[in-house]
């Protein structure tokens, strides 16, 4: 049974949306804080955790898994060295959303994502 299983569709094709989450998933373990709509951020969140659970796990087969997921080879080796010191004794919940106020142009709900 699938009810209710639906994904954030973003407005986007399939491949645009897997794209654009790869990318502010690298982006948002790049910097540690970037500012996004609302739903994208949510959309966002459980792919970051994704990420820092394969670091956490540390295997060979998380490293490729993540290598086949983010774009930027250097990150993924860096997050794979700092995860277990910094996020070892949290089980979940490594991002944090703020929300902020409407973008100007559009009214868009804005908010910021960051690491905890």
């Amino acid at each position: 049974m699938r009810h209710r299983c639906r994904v954030k569709k973003l407005g986007k094709p399939a491949d645009q949306r897997r794209a654009l989450l790869r990318t502010l998933t690298t982006e948002l373990i790049r910097h540690g804080r970037i500012t996004t709509t609302l739903i994208r951020a949510k959309a966002l969140r459980s792919e970051v955790d994704k990420m820092i659970t394969l670091a956490k796990d540390g295997s060979l087969a998380s490293r490729r898994a993540a290598l086949g997921y983010m774009y930027d080879k250097q990150l993924v080796h860096a997050l794979f060295e700092q995860a277990p010191t910094r996020y070892g004794n949290r089980s979940g919940g490594y991002t944090r959303i703020l929300h902020t106020i409407p973008r100007r142009g559009d009214n868009a709900e804005m908010a910021i994502i960051e690491l905890v």
